[in-house]
Order: structure tokens, then C-alpha cells, then sequence
């Protein structure tokens, strides 16, 4: 009976590790392809769509228009990284400080988790994994997260992490935002518009900015002070950004 399990044992054994090189493969070559091409869907994009069709939902679409830096107000990048990661142009895809202050926070309030991730592990997050909370996807992103570090330019992170962003049910990046919310292309968009998107980001499906709350609003007047207190516009040229 042992003799006759071995084989089995020994097949998938094979067929797991060949599972799992397959995806790595498939995310190396995503991270070199999409270092130059325009992303046109990502991993939260698909899941979203496939929970729709699951749940009977066959009317959502997952919606995206791709658009170049060029094509995007300096505002915008301006804004997410107010609001998310004012430690971009310098770190190296982490903020160890950060991640420091979030552990310490959440030891103490077990009930209100506080998150760490950079805009680049976002990127890698929203690009190649699932949504949620878990150390396995915590570690992979991680690992994805160097890669778009080695491989990818600051502002083609920037620019991949504002096209494929959740900013409200099937809206995805900033082009369909801005189309959808103020009827304009996203290289008009101004600095109040874009603070306003910006301060939507930590949860899209809740927040709203086309009926923003009481928070949604002091999010975004906190986020256009920090965007004049980085330098607006000139941040964005000084750190080649835009």
C-alpha cells in the first residue's frame, strides 16, 4: 500500500513545483513586458470581475484606459504620494520606518490595523496578487516588490500604479476616474480633484468621491497641505516623476 503511494506522492510533488514555477515565470516575465507595454488589466481587476460573474453580476465591468505620464496631471502623482508614500523617490521599494510605526501601532490596537506599504508594493500587489490580508501574499509581494524596483524606473512604477488603481466600482486608474467623476481627461485634472481621488484610495468601495463624507473631505484638504509642503509641482520635476 506504501509502495503504491509513492508514485502518487512523488507526480504531484512534481506538479506542484512545476506549478509554482510556471506562476513565478509568468510574473517575470509580467514585470519585464510591462516595463515598457501598457498594462492591460491586473490581478485585483480580474479578481473583481470574476467575483461579479460568481455573485450574478454580469452587468459590471472592471474599466480601464491606459495613459502615458505625459497624458497625466503632475497633480495627480503629486497626490498619491502626499496620501500614501512621501518616501518614494528615495526609498527602495520599503519604508522600514514606517513599517516600524505600523507594528508598534498594531500591537496596541489589535482592532485597527494600520498598513505600511509603499507605492511600489502596491503596484506589485494590484498588478500580480489577490486583495486581502495573509503572510503568504505579504511575502510574495515582497519578492514582486524587488523585482519592480530592479527592473522598473521610479516614474514607471508611479505611472503602472496610477493606471491600474481602484478608485470606485470598476473604475479603474486615473483616466477612467477622471472621465467618470469630473468629465475630463486626467492630464486636466486639477490639484483639488486630484487630492479629492487621492483621498479615496485606502478603501475605494466605501469611500466615495462623487458623495464624499465628512472624512473623505479632511482627507483631502490634509492631503493638499502635504502637497504644498513637498513643493508641488516641482517635487514631481525635481525627482524626474513627470
Amino acid at each position: 500500500m506504501t509502495r503504491g503511494r509513492l508514485p502518487i506522492v512523488g507526480t504531484l510533488k512534481r506538479g506542484v513545483i512545476r506549478l509554482l514555477f510556471g506562476i513565478a515565470s509568468l510574473w517575470i516575465a509580467g514585470i519585464l513586458l510591462f516595463s515598457m507595454l501598457p498594462v492591460p488589466f491586473s490581478a485585483v481587476m480580474i479578481e473583481r470581475q470574476l467575483s461579479a460573474w460568481l455573485h450574478g453580476d454580469f452587468g459590471y465591468v472592471a474599466h480601464s484606459d491606459w495613459v502615458g505620464m505625459d497624458e497625466i496631471s503632475p497633480w495627480m502623482g503629486l497626490a498619491v504620494i502626499a496620501a500614501e508614500d512621501q518616501k518614494f523617490p528615495e526609498h527602495w521599494g520599503f519604508d522600514m520606518a514606517a513599517i516600524q510605526k505600523a507594528v508598534a501601532h498594531n500591537e496596541r490596537n489589535e482592532t485597527r490595523i494600520r498598513g505600511a506599504s509603499t507605492l511600489s508594493q502596491q503596484t506589485a500587489k494590484n498588478m500580480f496578487l489577490w486583495d486581502g490580508r495573509s503572510w503568504l501574499r505579504k511575502g510574495l509581494e515582497a519578492g514582486l516588490t524587488v523585482g519592480i524596483e530592479t527592473v522598473w524606473s521610479k516614474r514607471r512604477i508611479l505611472t503602472v500604479y496610477l493606471n491600474v488603481a481602484e478608485f470606485g466600482n470598476g473604475i479603474f486608474g486615473v483616466e477612467a476616474a477622471a472621465q467618470h467623476y469630473f468629465n475630463k481627461p486626467a492630464s486636466q485634472l486639477s490639484a483639488s480633484q486630484a487630492a479629492l481621488l487621492a483621498a479615496v484610495l485606502p478603501n475605494p468601495l466605501r469611500f466615495k468621491a462623487d458623495a464624499p463624507s465628512g472624512y473623505v473631505r479632511s482627507r483631502q484638504a490634509w492631503i493638499l497641505r502635504q502637497m504644498r509642503q513637498l513643493g508641488g509641482e516641482s517635487f514631481m520635476a525635481q525627482h524626474k516623476l513627470h
